[in-house]
């Protein structure tokens, strides 16, 4: 059924009646080929053809917050795509997601969940709880399937402040649209082998939010120095990674200044000892 409007034309009863409060379901039932698992595909296309590859996302906790960071390299197969992607995105006042995988696949789950929060508060008055976004992505994630098994992989990781329990938490998801909530730290993408390692070697339970960051870019740095998809600074083309802080006061993106005064930093640190800062035995 659908109700008549301006023009001669009729709009679907889907924009007359309440509804849902989720944008994605209502999409689904309006013009279900936005959604980017319902897209077409050319024949005999692939995902390196197609579209570049996001890498590196590392993200840890500190008491009263959570740091996400990003590098921003984007490659299609041996070739650097992208030099200065960002792959780090504001998803509301006490949230951000990064992504892995096919970069525009993934920029656009991005927007789509941007908007899905935003629908949400306006429907029901209030925000989701950190705990429904990541139960929202997931479920947005799985919609992605087809694509999945199609060589289309995204792979986000969602962070944020939990007002409640008074600090930063972080979420990992699987192709299929399993959820994992992580713990300190976490990394995905084609260098997190080798910045999970950094981490471990480098992470306290202590750190205060500047300490974070400079973990956070030691990470990245020991990632992009094994890992070629992985970027590390380039501070000849002043090209730096993204750094996201989420505390109480809600999030916000560090200043481009900021984070190359601390790359320059770690770069000229790492002239002395390339393999980086050791952690004590004891």
């Amino acid at each position: 059924m659908s109700e008549a409007f301006e023009g001669g034309g009729r709009l679907p009863a889907a924009f007359m009646n309440p509804g849902t409060s989720s944008f994605t379901d209502f999409l689904a039932s309006v013009n279900p080929g936005l959604l980017p698992g319902r897209r077409d595909l050319p024949q005999g296309g692939s995902a390196s053809h197609l579209t570049p590859e996001a890498t590196t996302i590392v993200a840890l906790t500190f008491p009263g917050g959570v740091v996400l960071s990003g590098d921003r390299r984007a490659t299609s197969g041996n070739v650097i795509a992208n030099r200065d992607m960002e792959k780090l995105f504001r998803t509301d006042e006490f949230s951000a997601m990064a992504i892995a995988g096919s970069a525009g696949i993934g920029i656009e789950l991005a927007k789509l969940f941007q908007v899905e929060l935003e629908h949400y508060e306006k429907k029901e008055g209030q925000p989701l709880s950190l705990e429904g976004k990541a139960n929202r992505l997931a479920a947005m994630i799985r919609g992605n399937l087809g694509l999945a098994m199609q060589g289309f992989v995204v792979v986000p990781l969602l962070v944020g402040y939990d007002e409640p329990r008074e600090q930063g938490r972080i979420f990992s998801y699987d192709p299929v649209g399993g959820r994992y909530e992580e713990h300190r730290f976490h990394s995905i993408g084609s260098g997190s082998v080798y910045a999970r390692g950094a981490l471990k070697k480098l992470y306290r339970d202590d750190l205060g939010e500047e300490d974070a960051v400079v973990v956070a870019l030691q990470a990245l740095y020991d990632a992009a120095d094994d890992d070629s998809a992985t970027g590390g600074p380039d501070l000849h083309r002043e090209i730096y990674p993204l750094v996201d802080v989420i505390t109480d006061e809600g999030h916000r993106r560090l200043p481009t200044g900021t984070v190359a005064d601390l790359a320059a930093s770690i770069v000229r640190g790492r002239s002395e000892r390339p393999d980086g800062p050791t952690a004590p035995v004891r």
